[in-house]
Order: structure tokens, then C-alpha cells, then sequence
């Protein structure tokens, strides 16, 4: 990969730690969840794909787009694309909200509980 910045601002390097440190994020979160009872969530991550298994079978996906410098979310609500802002924010291309906010309502709507990243 290229250690030149792209029309992102970032170089690919920055974006693989941003994409990385989120993904851990999200996977210790869940640990959480689970090791304190609050939801039987199951976790797997493939490269840089993580896939959220709620008790009702229903998935959140989030997956990196590489090439776009974005960060993408599957749910049921639909698809939603992010890019990190210079201030360390992913923000919708969108609607201009915050990843783990859309994440959370996502998640909350889906498991029928609280859930809150």
C-alpha cells in the first residue's frame, strides 16, 4: 500500500490503524456484553470484516472499503458509508452522523435492548 496521503487526507497506512482500532473496539465491546450478560452476541472477523450475530439471527456487518478510505455498515436500517474526518471522527457521506451513533440505534433496533457502543 501507498505511504502517500489521498484525497482523504490520510495515507493508507493511517487509515488500516483507524480501521484496526475501531474494529478492536467493537470486538471488545461485545466481549463486554456478553461476559456481563446484557446480550448473546456473537462475534467473528475475517481481515478486516467484523460480523455481529444477534440472538434473533440478525447481523451488523462492518467492513472496511480500502480503496475508498471508508468504513462501511450493514444492518437491517440499510447500508451506511463513513470516512474519518481529520478530528478522528467517522462520519456518514450521508447524513453526516457518527459511526457508532448509526451503529448503536442500528444495533438497539435489531436486538430490541439498549445497546450503546
Amino acid at each position: 500500500m501507498s505511504a502517500a496521503a489521498t484525497s482523504t487526507g490520510l495515507s493508507d497506512a493511517q487509515y488500516d490503524e483507524a480501521v484496526r482500532s475501531m474494529l478492536a473496539h467493537l470486538e471488545r465491546t461485545a466481549d463486554t456484553w456478553l461476559q456481563d450478560d446484557i446480550i448473546d452476541i456473537d462475534t467473528a472477523r475475517t481481515g478486516q470484516m467484523l460480523t455481529m450475530t444477534l440472538p434473533n439471527r440478525s447481523q451488523l456487518i462492518v467492513n472496511a472499503q480500502p480503496p475508498l478510505h471508508e468504513l462501511w455498515l450493514a444492518a437491517r436500517q440499510g447500508g451506511f458509508h463513513f470516512r474519518l474526518t481529520p478530528e478522528g471522527h467517522w462520519v456518514d457521506t450521508r447524513s453526516g452522523e457518527h459511526f457508532l451513533a448509526v451503529l448503536s440505534r442500528c444495533a438497539t433496533e435489531q436486538a430490541g435492548c439498549p445497546l450503546s457502543f
